[in-house]
């Protein structure tokens, strides 16, 4: 195929954003055990290969051109405005949801772990804010970014792939996880875990879980 493509080749750009979203993903998700590493390798593979054919090779493009027939007359670097043929029009329509859904799952990631923290700093068990409504807003707030950017904004062939994945590791992360609270919190865990969904929200406080991804409530007394 010899249809240039805009929008790619900007290698530079694509080494920028791969370091910023590791910096920011490995600054709240550090982590310290083997099966944190294979979540977070997969979460890197993630990261590089998505900014590497957003702002560099469009692989996913170059393969449906060449071997699924994809018609190469609207062809954009964005795989949602080359499908519908809207170029430029739906690349930015997919980029202001995409960056919407990231800037989101951004927001539940740094609430969620000041709240996390402050609560392991004093010993309680942290139930109030973004928590009385999933139990890990942190990887609420990975899944909602990475398919904002991944699957909204910039789907390519490994990134519709790999995230199910990721949230199969996460659960299985946070389970275990969850095993170690009740070792230490018991029943006053497992009756948390009754009233509280672990990843999603129920219909009702989608509302309050995107405002609470902008701001930090005091902690409860009813908490400790």
């Amino acid at each position: 195929m010899d249809t240039p493509i805009a929008h790619s080749g900007i290698w530079i750009f694509a080494v920028f954003m791969i370091v910023i979203a590791s910096w920011m993903f490995y600054r709240y998700f550090a982590p310290s055990t083997w099966r944190e590493w294979a979540g977070a390798g997969m979460v890197q593979a993630f990261i590089i290969a998505l900014y590497a054919e957003m702002y560099g090779f469009p692989m996913t493009i170059y393969v449906l051109v060449r071997y699924f027939g994809l018609d190469s007359s609207h062809l954009n670097a964005n795989l949602w405005s080359s499908l519908v043929g809207m170029g430029e029009t739906g690349m930015f329509v997919a980029m202001l949801f995409g960056y919407g859904l990231l800037f989101l799952g951004i927001g539940l990631i740094i609430q969620g772990w000041r709240l996390l923290h402050r609560a392991r700093q004093q010993q309680r068990l942290v139930t109030d804010g973004l928590y009385a409504l999933v139990r890990h807003p942190q990887y609420t707030g990975l899944f909602i970014a990475l398919f904002g950017e991944g699957i909204v904004h910039w789907p390519t062939v490994f990134s519709v792939i790999v995230f199910p994945v990721i949230i199969l590791m996460y659960t299985l992360l946070a389970r275990r996880e969850e095993n170690k609270v009740i070792a230490q919190f018991g029943d006053e865990y497992r009756e948390y875990q009754l009233r509280v969904p672990m990843f999603f929200p129920r219909w009702g406080n989608w509302k309050s879980l995107i405002q609470g991804s902008r701001q930090v409530d005091e902690p409860s007394k009813s908490s400790r």
